[in-house]
């Protein structure tokens, strides 16, 4: 009766301990896993906005946003490196009224004081 009760018990603690290897093993897994995701959106974050649409269009925007702290990622990978009193980046936008013609910021340089307000009117 004694050898029965021992046997069981090793066998338990052989299933505790197949059943732990197993759960690490997962776990190791799904870690590597978040890694590497980690790792593909972050490098696509500091990509030009075309390349980082071109990605954001193949992932599922609720795994991007939900699992993964995605909008401190982002924050920390457009950050910049302007000061007050830095120069405005030069650029180039279509006008409102005749979207064939072009204006650039650098063309304002001064002339007068120029307010550049980044948002949505919707």
């Amino acid at each position: 009766m004694n050898t029965n009760k021992r046997r069981g018990s090793d066998r338990f603690r052989q299933g505790v301990a197949g059943a732990a290897k197993w759960f690490v093993r997962v776990a190791v897994g799904l870690l590597v896993i978040y890694a590497a995701l980690f790792s593909a959106v972050a490098i696509a974050m500091v990509q030009p906005p075309e390349r980082f649409g071109a990605f954001m269009k193949r992932m599922p925007a609720a795994v991007i946003w939900g699992a993964l702290p995605a909008r401190r990622m982002w924050l920390l990978a457009r950050r910049g490196t302007l000061a007050e009193g830095d120069l405005a980046p030069d650029f180039t936008l279509r006008t409102t009224h005749d979207r064939t013609r072009r204006v650039t910021l650098s063309s304002y340089r001064g002339q007068r004081p120029v307010v550049l307000v980044f948002g949505s009117y919707t």
